[in-house]
């Protein structure tokens, strides 16, 4: 097993596993700091080369986003801000020798690229995020797809285009299931999907497919088991995006549970049968289940390492993990810190200052104390919902419309500022705005 050594070793060694939003931003805003200043060693370890907000990755699915133009290279992220990127998938952990596994790193072709390496360090901070949950639903696994990553979301988009391009120029007419999809799971994720593909198949439509008629021949459907949409969210607002939904003729099967999904369709727990070839799974999350096995760190029942609200472990000091990877005590609460962006995002701005009272030696470590600023669903260009917690006398307002969809715009461009700075987010918004003139506004291949 080699091991990867690390310049500077006498620095404070930090290693930050997984760059989704939170591990990106944690190790942007510590190599800012420390790591320009030579004051530690960071290292984000991640198994992809490039990083896309995962909140966007259902209009990557729909076509609405192209994802060249917001994806971003670890390795230049790295170089610009102080920090140092290493692309494998963590798969297993010494805590008594202080000692990350990461296995090897192979092409497309199944050739080896990186060898099997081993990572020391004096803290470990676990950020690998969750991945979609089938609960061992039959045929869940091999005839749907998930959306817990950009690749899945660019395969979802592909089958979508080519079954349009087949039912174009195919002799025989559109045959049942065909050109639906059906969203297992009325989450932020299936509910913002249904809205963003409602619109890109008529854009797609429009481009020449003649020969097929979006409102006779593409059905979009929602499955889920609970007795509302958004069942997390404030029922106001569950009700609001399902009046949305309905008026876009999503079909919305609430009080649905999946029993079975199939190659030729779906079925139910009450015995209907839902036709389609396009499957997405988006329901209920777990994480990776490498972390069961992770040296005897203990885990609940979604394998989420179970943290102190310092975010350390329970049983061990050295290793953090945070967002939804963590089980992260809610004071006042019978359940967890929800797993959501926000939450992650203010975890990461926590463990900067945690980590930098660690090099410095001190032992008294912040708490984090979970701030719930609201939820806000996107419906495409056609409504924007939500409410904003704390907004009046510590309650909650509910919002809509042009106000909502600026507020949900602006998450991502927070976001952004965190990893490039304000003036970079700046040029980048004026240059998007320039080239969309010139093109196609889905993306066609």
């Amino acid at each position: 097993m080699q091991l990867e050594t690390q310049t500077n070793s006498d620095l404070h060694r930090v290693v930050i596993v997984g760059g989704g939003a939170g591990g990106l931003e944690l190790a942007t805003r510590l190599g800012r700091s420390l790591g320009r200043k030579k004051k530690a060693h960071i290292t984000l370890i991640d198994c992809t080369r490039t990083h896309v907000w995962k909140p966007l990755l259902h209009e990557i699915a729909a076509g609405s986003m192209n994802p060249d133009k917001h994806e971003l290279e670890y390795i230049a992220q790295a170089h610009w801000h102080h920090f140092y990127f290493r692309l494998g998938r963590m798969d297993g952990l010494d805590r008594g020798k202080k000692e990350v596994y990461v296995a090897p790193y192979f092409d497309e072709e199944g050739v080896e690229v990186i060898p099997r390496r081993t990572f020391q360090y004096d803290t470990l901070i676990i950020a690998v995020g969750s991945t979609t949950n089938d609960f061992g639903i039959s045929g869940a696994r091999e005839h749907s797809i998930a959306l817990d990553t950009q690749n899945q979301a660019e395969r979802f988009h592909k089958q979508l285009t080519n079954a349009l391009i087949r039912a174009q120029t195919q002799a025989e007419p559109v045959q049942a299931g065909q050109l639906e999809v059906v969203i297992v799971g009325a989450g932020a994720t299936g509910v913002e999907l249904a809205a963003e593909l409602h619109n890109t198949t008529r854009e797609v439509a429009s481009y020449g497919l003649d020969r097929i008629d979006p409102d006779r021949d593409i059905k979009i459907s929602i499955i889920e088991a609970s007795d509302r949409v958004l069942p997390a969210l404030p029922p106001k607002l569950s009700m609001a995006v399902d009046v949305e939904l309905r008026k876009l003729r999503v079909h919305v099967y609430a009080g649905e549970r999946v029993t079975e999904v199939t190659a030729k369709g779906v079925y139910t727990h009450s015995g209907r049968f839902i036709p389609s070839a396009l499957v997405v799974w988006a329901a209920g999350i777990k994480a990776p289940d490498f972390l069961r096995d992770l040296d005897g760190l203990e885990v609940n029942r979604i394998n989420q390492l179970v943290v102190k609200r310092t975010l350390q472990t329970t049983l061990d000091e050295n290793v953090f993990a945070f967002g939804d990877c963590a089980a992260c005590p809610w004071p006042g609460h019978d359940e967890n810190v929800p797993p959501r962006a926000q939450s992650a995002h203010q975890q990461a701005s926590m463990l900067v200052k945690t980590v930098k009272a660690r090099v410095a030696g001190k032992d008294n470590l912040p708490e984090y104390t979970y701030r719930d600023y609201g939820s806000l669903v996107n419906l495409g260009r056609y409504s924007t919902v939500g409410s904003l917690m704390g907004a009046i006398a510590g309650g909650s307002m509910y919002i809509e419309g042009l106000f909502a969809r600026l507020m949900y715009q602006s998450l991502y461009q927070m976001h952004l500022m965190a990893l490039h700075g304000f003036f970079a987010v700046v040029l980048q918004i004026l240059a998007r705005l320039i080239t969309r003139r010139t093109e196609a506004r889905v993306k066609l291949h």
